[in-house]
């Protein structure tokens, strides 16, 4: 491990398996911290751990989808049981699905609602708890939310996206109004245009064109920057708390 930083944290990633949730297990075991991985692809988490493991930190695997309550539950029995009280819940696991409303595309929408809107729920009932108990044993825990720029800026055809990460980002002002007098801080991440699979979900022509336009006109963020982004916030002090932090590609207007 490169630094220790977050020795003695526990954190929980949901969208564990590819981008920028991969990237932050990565990060945050190279700064010292237990990490449980949580998504569908148990190959992909397996692959994941043993990567973490190989490198000197300790990581957890948990096959589980967001949106299946009682399967969240009984991840967070085993995180707490396996690696300890989770500190750091990172609810990064959503899916982008544009298209023009007019299409009346509602099954893309249920399962955009479903996962960015009711999985983010689940993993909150499921991990807030230990949250709270963590802090007031060690004065400090993180809820950290990944939003999308898309919750400020106006994007045709991405009105239930947009929609549903508008939601993320006021939820997580009011629960940090709740919670911060608990030391548990709670962040919103709004990326721009950030490299990873889920531009592959794309199917609407004109979203992908225009995708395939902003790849061409300027440099994407990795998903590695907002891992360390997700780092940063977790290694400040105690008493500060980022309520909410936009990154965007320095290329990317809007």
């Amino acid at each position: 491990m490169s630094d220790a930083m977050l020795s003695g944290r526990v954190a929980v990633i949901t969208g564990a398996s590819s981008g920028i949730g991969e990237a932050t297990a990565e990060h945050l075991a190279a700064l010292g911290a237990k990490v449980a991985v949580l998504a569908r692809r148990a190959d992909r988490l397996n692959d994941l751990v043993a990567r973490i493991e190989k490198n000197g930190g300790a990581a957890l695997a948990l096959a589980a989808d967001v949106t299946d309550a009682a399967a969240l539950q009984a991840a967070a029995d085993r995180v707490r049981s396996e690696l300890g009280v989770a500190d750091l819940l990172l609810n990064n696991a959503g899916v982008m699905l544009p298209a023009p409303i007019e299409e009346l595309a509602t099954d893309q929408w249920r399962r955009q609602i479903e996962l960015n809107v009711t999985g983010v729920m689940n993993a909150i009932a499921a991990f807030v708890p230990q949250l709270v108990e963590a802090a007031a044993e060690r004065g400090v825990a993180d809820l950290v939310n990944v939003s999308s720029i898309a919750a400020q800026n106006i994007f045709p055809t991405f009105a239930v996206y947009s929609g549903t990460k508008a939601y993320v980002t006021h939820l997580s002002r009011h629960l940090r109004a709740e919670l911060g007098g608990k030391n548990v801080r709670v962040s919103a991440i709004e990326p721009g245009i950030v490299g990873t699979e889920l531009q592959g979900h794309v199917t609407d022509p004109g979203a992908q064109e225009w995708l395939e336009g902003a790849k061409q006109s300027m440099e994407w963020l990795t998903p590695q920057d907002v891992a360390q982004t997700v780092g940063f916030l977790a290694t400040l002090p105690p008493r500060a708390n980022l309520q909410q932090v936009t990154i965007m590609p320095t290329g990317q207007a809007a």
